[in-house]
């Protein structure tokens, strides 16, 4: 029998030096957990601040989890969603070859985040 597939959720963001930027990532990390608390869900950042992507996929991989889904906290597609990423994403593939990753689309150009923007904006 197979051990269950523990899954791991990677927010992946830009970075700042400021360490106030952080705190929305993070507050979306802290409800994502009370929300489902078996998922294993880290924050990383392409540059600036840490952790790193790759640091956070070794967390991840060094508590169990067997899955990730990297979730890029972007707004739109731009030099990094489209060029780092895939680069990264490789990396990480070839680091961890006993995880499955699953790389989302920039959340910006979800239809669901669009249309709350969109309402907030109009509120």
């Amino acid at each position: 029998m197979q051990p269950p597939m523990v899954r791991g959720t990677i927010l992946l963001a830009h970075g700042s030096r400021d360490p106030l930027w952080r705190k929305p990532i993070e507050a979306v990390a802290q409800r994502m957990r009370a929300v489902a608390p078996a998922v294993q869900v880290r924050c990383a950042y392409l540059e600036l601040s840490a952790p790193s992507l790759p640091d956070s996929a070794t967390e991840l991989a060094a508590l169990g989890v067997t899955s990730i889904t990297v979730v890029p906290v972007f707004f739109g597609l731009g030099k990094h969603t489209r060029d780092d990423l895939p680069l990264l994403m490789a990396a990480l593939q070839a680091s961890h070859p006993q995880l499955a990753f699953d790389l989302k689309p920039a959340i910006g150009e979800d239809a669901q985040v669009i249309e709350l923007i969109a309402r907030i904006a109009l509120s």
